[in-house]
């Protein structure tokens, strides 16, 4: 591909902050982000910008008493579009936006620090029930019900404590249907665990031999198709969860990216086979998966077998000399996004030619 006929990633908008950054997210259906963090002195941020014509501007800001690691509007509708957030206590919290004086929701959810959460059933995306999942540093694996008080609709974690490891990611999917859908976590040991909340089992289980800083689905509500798993030292794997071979598992590829954790993956709301990458060095990598001609062959036995595709690196840019934190695109507004990185700075970023 010709260099002007490729994607382009440009900062558009950069505001610098007094706090870590863990988490950006647009608020669905406005020109609005929320940043949240924490303050030096272990006090939680979060901020509400609005992308304008002079720059980002500043519209509320609060700060709060325990820091926040993580949040979602997953499981909101849009016309309340809640943030549900989770904190280095690991406390559960849902905030109106409109009235941050206090939580919404507010649940005891995990024993230390909440290092992942993900919403499911919100903003008309997948079907059943409006639910979230948080991962915690006690191993814990625990989906929620605002509607119920205090107890979590699931729960799922090890036996014993000696074989307790953090839980880095979690992420929703196959919420094709009312009854169907499943929870994907992923830890810091390299194990990845696909859970089945209808039959309530592990449906799958892997191991990628390095810690899993980040799972996600291409697409949460429809059959599983393809799920990306990145970990630590550079790679990520990318996952055809449409056939499944009793003995192999699903089909996969792995791709090195640099030396550098990748610290998440996104993919684009409108072209679930383009999705970007974020480097612990500051690097954005932008990339397209490509289908085999055939998705599955019959093997020797009869039994069907996936066949993993490939990927093209279609851009990478480097907007930071620290780690992005986060990534996240716009769902109204094709190509644009917002990132937060350990410099301290928010980005807003208009990636271009996605239609092509």
């Amino acid at each position: 591909m010709a260099a002007l006929e490729k994607p382009q990633i440009i900062v558009h908008l950069q505001k610098d902050v007094n706090y870590t950054l863990y988490e950006a997210k647009w608020i669905p259906s406005s020109a609005k982000f929320v940043a949240i963090g924490s303050h030096p002195r272990g006090t939680g941020a979060l901020q509400v910008y609005e992308v304008s014509s002079g720059g980002l501007e500043l519209k509320k800001e609060v700060e709060k008493q325990t820091s926040f690691k993580c949040g979602t509007f997953g499981a909101s509708s849009l016309q309340q579009r809640h943030l549900a957030t989770g904190d280095f206590n690991g406390k559960l919290m849902t905030w109106d936006l409109e009235y941050l004086d206090l939580p919404a929701y507010a649940v005891k959810a995990h024993e230390g620090i909440i290092n992942t959460i993900d919403g499911c059933g919100g903003q008309g995306i997948g079907g059943g029930a409006p639910e979230i999942v948080t991962g915690g540093r006690d191993g814990a694996v625990k989906v929620w019900d605002t509607r119920q008080k205090d107890t979590p609709v699931a729960c799922m974690e090890p036996a014993g404590e000696s074989t307790k490891r953090d839980c880095w990611s979690v992420c929703f999917g196959d919420s094709h249907s009312d009854s169907d859908r499943c929870v994907c976590a992923g830890y810091d040991n390299g194990d990845v665990k696909l859970f089945d909340l209808r039959t309530m089992s592990v449906r799958w289980e892997t191991n990628v031999r390095n810690g899993v800083c980040c799972v996600e689905f291409d697409r949460k509500d429809i059959q599983m198709n393809k799920l990306a798993v990145t970990t630590l030292e550079g790679c990520f794997s990318m996952f055809d969860m449409r056939t499944r071979h009793p003995k192999k598992g699903f089909a996969s590829l792995s791709e090195k990216v640099k030396q550098s954790t990748v610290w998440c993956c996104r993919h684009l709301p409108q072209n679930r086979d383009v999705f970007m990458t974020c480097g612990g060095n500051g690097s954005m990598n932008l990339w397209k998966y490509s289908y085999p001609a055939k998705r599955a062959l019959v093997d020797d036995d009869g039994v069907a077998e996936g066949v993993a595709g490939s990927v093209d690196l279609l851009q990478n840019v480097t907007l930071s000399t620290q780690p992005i934190s986060s990534f996240d695109w716009s769902r109204d507004k094709e190509g644009l996004a917002v990132c937060s990185s350990f410099d301290q700075s928010v980005r807003v970023v208009i990636v271009t030619k996605l239609n092509r």
